[in-house]
């Protein structure tokens, strides 16, 4: 019996391995062989999780035309990572990736690290700050004290707790968007809300139009949905969305959805303006197609100078193109699992029914906790100490990676918690694999483009600050040193950080 679960065409594979651009060789520096190259390049495809773990892998001689390579280099590429143990192979089954016993997948740089690893690695992997107390305290407290009438009733609410809804509605009516209380529903997370979105208007094989880098989790819940992603590049530096390229791929694309970050976008930090937002939801419209906005990262601006724009929402009155989506996870504390939509009522009504295939209902202390923030000023307070918090890590980093790397090349964001990074013309693979061997976790562009896309890129987030920045990058430094040289940094262990 067949050991591999999912297939690589060697189209597919030839297209992600071309993605990754190393840095020219300089003077003394020795290339590898072809076979080494294009073992280590399958190898780190696989630790990125870009090529999943048993996938069968295209036989020798269709990889070889694709890659315009020897057969032979194809078979002496494959039996090195045989030997390596990245490859298993049986006669009249093929061969298929496989991860060496013992070591655990590295690089994908987005899921939280379990606290006891803290000690000896920098996570710079997930974008997410620690509780801003006491308001957590607080509203959990709160959240008990008018817990008691609700513990008397089921517990199911699909749509969320009436008295959350109505809250959430009242702060849109105060951003001058009215909003009623049957335009909300409350979820598990941004997360949540997007899934059940890409299910009512999805389903599989749909076109779903995302921005090019766009929020790798994101990317990632649309592909296993069965979507069909459509990039659409962001403009240069800063400066938000392309329009000209929106309205190109939603004219010929015809997306049945669109998802967006106009509020400091993930990776890149850029901030749509008003002027953007109009002519997105008019290109949306004219499509018919929906356009997610995603507002995870609005409340986060960190410079006192910026001019927030209206909600993208703001230029749909009738509620017919724009969906909404808000979280507390990001502006708050990722461990509070609250995140809602705004959108049409009978848009409201058709996520709640669907609602009950899923997960029935959000946890009732939590939407508690929520609004005993929102309606005691608590929300405002925890948030301004975020932003604190945020830009004091952002302007950390900031100043130890000019210094550390100073042929790094990004753009400093006025808000969000991101940094994208374009990193001196390395692998961010490769710095991502090298990096977690002397201490520091990132993720690489790759995570965040379709079909490898943004291979030099990282992605930092303002996570940490002082000296613990300065020391995040000293040892991206390291690893660059490593990567440059074309070493692995399999013999350098992360040093433990006292703070």
């Amino acid at each position: 019996m067949a050991q591999w679960t999912s297939a690589m065409g060697a189209a597919q594979l030839a297209r992600l391995l071309n993605s990754q651009q190393d840095r020219p060789a300089g003077p003394g520096t020795r290339r590898p062989p072809a076979y080494r190259a294009l073992a280590d390049g399958i190898r780190l495809l696989v630790l990125e999780g870009r090529v999943p773990v048993a996938a069968r892998l295209p036989a020798e001689r269709e990889l070889a035309l694709s890659l315009s390579v020897s057969r032979t280099t194809v078979a002496a590429a494959y039996e090195a990572l045989r030997a390596e143990g990245f490859l298993e192979s049986r006669r009249g089954a093929g061969s298929w990736t496989a991860v060496p016993a013992g070591n655990p997948l590295p690089a994908r740089g987005l899921e939280p690290l379990p606290p006891e690893a803290l000690g000896s690695m920098i996570d710079l992997g997930c974008a997410a700050l620690p509780a801003p107390e006491p308001w957590l305290t607080r509203a959990v407290q709160g959240a008990l004290e008018e817990l008691p009438p609700y513990a008397h009733t089921h517990g199911d609410y699909p749509a969320g707790l009436p008295a959350l809804r109505a809250m959430i509605a009242e702060r849109y009516t105060a951003r001058g968007i009215p909003t009623m209380p049957e335009q909300i529903m409350v979820t598990t997370g941004a997360m949540g809300a997007i899934d059940a979105i890409c299910h009512l208007f999805g389903g599989r094989g749909e076109r779903i139009a995302v921005e090019s880098p766009s929020y790798a989790n994101i990317l990632q819940l649309m592909r296993e949905a069965g979507a069909r992603l459509v990039p659409v590049a962001m403009a240069e530096g800063l400066t938000g969305w392309d329009i000209d390229r929106w309205r190109q791929v939603l004219r010929d694309a015809a997306p049945r959805i669109a998802y967006v970050v106009a509020d400091f976008h993930n990776p890149t930090g850029a901030l749509a303006g008003e002027d953007q937002r109009r002519q997105l939801v008019e290109a949306a419209r004219s499509a018919g197609t929906v356009l997610v906005a995603d507002e995870t990262m609005t409340e986060l601006w960190l410079d006192e100078d910026v001019s927030m724009p209206r909600p993208v929402c703001a230029f749909d009155p009738a509620g017919s193109t724009v969906v909404t989506v808000g979280s507390a996870s990001k502006a708050f504390w990722a461990g509070m699992r609250i995140g809602w939509v705004r959108g049409a009522p009978d848009v409201i009504r058709s996520l709640v029914a669907a609602r009950a295939y899923a997960d029935l209902g959000t946890p009732v202390l939590e939407q508690l906790a929520v609004n005993w923030l929102f309606s005691t000023g608590g929300w405002e307070q925890a948030v301004e100490l975020r932003r604190v918090q945020a830009r004091e890590n952002r302007d950390a980093l900031v100043t130890a990676m000019r210094k550390e790397l100073p042929t790094w090349e990004f753009e400093v964001p006025q808000g969000g918690l991101t940094l994208w990074v374009r990193a001196g013309g390395l692998s961010g693979s490769r710095l991502a694999e090298v990096g977690e061997r002397v201490g520091v976790r990132v993720p690489s562009g790759p995570r965040f483009g379709v079909d490898g896309a943004f291979e030099g890129y990282v992605r930092l987030p303002f996570t940490v600050g002082g000296a613990l920045a300065e020391e995040a990058a000293v040892r991206l430094a390291a690893a660059a040193k490593v990567v440059e040289s074309g070493g692995s940094g399999g013999g350098e262990a992360p040093r433990t950080f006292v703070a």
